[in-house]
């Protein structure tokens, strides 16, 4: 199934029952057809509401906004745009960053809110598996708040340069974030460890766990590079594996369901493929060259797959 948008595309989602796509008009559109109009401006972020019915999304509006079929409601606002966001359907909380702050609300409590402040801006948030925990990147570093405390210092997870996505491993362990200067680097939480994962030629613009949390799958690089999360020391002084190695474009965006080990490319030359690192070969969803991927999804299962281009071409693909 195909899709032509007047706009760009800003994240390809599954809620659980349909994948649904949030535009720069401001405009959140189903797979079934319908259409909310829920910012004033473009929608820069997105995330699968928490309990999996319809998605929430921040806008350069400042507000941030649950899209159901048919129904949208603005549930908090920041004071500035909304840079990034996250959910957690294990606590039932959102987290959402603008500016210099860390904002957390309560689906099951409308007057809830935590505000936490930081130095620099906040570029990116993410939830520990259980929901409790919140890690946001910033310049220096990442760090680490518990969603629910009113008072309290983070947790500063140091590293010089510029952090700008964030990600706990599966199992709460590690932290991993994306630098601006073209790598990945992580932390162990239980001693502060520092992981350095470079080499690659360019920015890292996604990153997806897989096969229950063995393998790290990022953009980046000409193929998928694969990352080890086996043992107590994960990448540590292990090389990282790529697969679908193709010396005229690069990987733009990566995605994967951490239940299984199936995973999905989207490349800039505009073509996705799927491949199980495990099996052989690769499989192409989308063969035509054409605008880079901007945005890539895969349903919680793995049965599914949403990908969008720059040019507001999308589709979705069952196996």
């Amino acid at each position: 199934m195909n899709f032509t948008f007047d706009a760009q595309i800003t994240a390809a989602l599954f809620d659980k029952t349909q994948a649904v796509f949030a535009l720069g008009d401001g405009s959140v559109r189903f797979e079934d057809g319908s259409r909310n109009e829920v910012h004033d401006g473009a929608v820069l972020c997105a995330c699968v509401h928490p309990s999996g019915e319809g998605i929430v999304t921040g806008g350069d509006d400042g507000k941030v906004v649950w899209s159901r079929v048919g129904e949208a409601m603005v549930l908090a606002e920041g004071k500035g745009w909304i840079d990034s966001i996250a959910a957690s359907a294990e606590s039932g909380l959102i987290a959402f960053s603008s500016g210099r702050t860390l904002s957390v609300i309560d689906t099951k409590d409308p007057v809830f809110r935590r505000d936490f402040q930081h130095e620099r801006t906040v570029s990116g948030v993410a939830f520990d598996p259980k929901g409790r925990r919140i890690a946001t990147s910033t310049y220096g570093g990442a760090w680490l708040w518990y969603a629910r405390i009113e008072q309290q210092q983070p947790v500063k997870l140091q590293w010089a340069g510029s952090h700008l996505s964030v990600a706990f491993s599966p199992d709460g362990a590690y932290v991993i974030t994306a630098m601006q200067d073209n790598q990945l680097h992580g932390w162990r939480l239980k001693d502060q460890r520092n992981m350095r994962m470079g080499g690659y030629p360019s920015k890292i613009k996604s990153f997806a766990f897989l096969s229950k949390g063995q393998l790290l799958a990022t953009s980046g690089a000409q193929g998928v590079v694969l990352w080890p999360f086996i043992g107590s020391n994960g990448p540590m002084g292990r090389e990282a594996t790529e697969i679908g190695y193709d010396e005229t474009t690069l990987i733009a965006q990566v995605a994967a369901s951490n239940t299984q080990g199936r995973l999905v490319a989207g490349l800039e030359d505009g073509r996705v493929w799927w491949a199980d690192p495990a099996g052989r070969g690769l499989d192409f969803i989308k063969q035509d060259k054409g605008a880079p991927i901007t945005a890539l999804a895969m349903s919680h299962g793995g049965a599914r797959i949403a990908w969008a281009d720059e040019d507001g071409h999308a589709g979705v693909h069952s196996f």
